[in-house]
């Protein structure tokens, strides 16, 4: 068995077993975040079952991903970093779910392309959860404001996502986003890495993104 799957698969347990406690029916689906990796790397994953995969960058998703999800239409190819607006177009051909929306200047970009295609992309609305300056996400005094926004032109908003502070507890934060979604009757919650996936569980992430503890360290 090749160490990916191996890696899900403890991961997988790892979760069952945390969540048992709180007999939570329904586990959270883990996004493999095959960013940097070669489709070397992520084959044997595929070839065991696994659908849902996070890309970073538009343009290296593209390369790595066409042709197989055109072999594999039943793959979910989630768009995890920042999008800029001149890359919607091809990022609304490729991917399923988008993780990062986080302005108005996007909304609209992807309300417009998804039109042309008429594709509807699966989205999480980015909540800067902390305040942190360096982070992108709506603050939330704006969400519901932003939420309405989205519903108005159409976007297809299933939950929300987060990136929380660095070196603090997460689960005062994920705590927090299980609430803010609950408040606008979401049903997804984005959140939870390599580092906090168990916390994120045990908060009703609904998608965890863990890449390092299946592909490992990257380059």
């Amino acid at each position: 068995m090749h160490k990916t799957v191996q890696n899900l698969i403890t991961i997988e347990n790892e979760i069952k077993s945390s969540l048992s406690e709180k007999n939570l029916d329904k586990l959270p689906k883990i996004i493999a975040v095959s960013k940097t990796f070669s489709i070397e790397n992520i084959l044997p994953l595929i070839d065991h079952g696994h659908l849902d995969f996070g890309e970073n960058k538009v343009q290296e998703a593209i390369e790595k991903w066409t042709d197989i999800k055109k072999n594999k239409p039943s793959l979910n190819l989630h768009m995890l970093g920042k999008l800029q607006t001149n890359k919607v177009k091809s990022a609304v051909k490729l991917f399923d779910y988008i993780h990062s929306l986080d302005n108005k200047k996007l909304a609209k970009k992807i309300s417009i392309e998804q039109a042309k295609l008429n594709k509807k992309i699966k989205i999480f609305i980015q909540v800067n959860i902390g305040n942190e300056d360096q982070k992108s996400g709506i603050n939330e005094d704006n969400l519901i404001e932003f939420y309405s926004y989205c519903k108005e032109i159409h976007l297809d908003i299933i939950g929300l996502m987060c990136l929380p502070p660095v070196n603090l507890n997460p689960s005062q934060y994920f705590n927090k986003m299980n609430l803010l979604n609950k408040s606008i009757e979401l049903n997804h919650l984005s959140m939870g890495m390599s580092s906090d996936y168990l916390v994120a569980a045990k908060n009703f992430a609904t998608y965890l993104r863990i890449g390092t503890n299946i592909f490992g360290i990257r380059s």
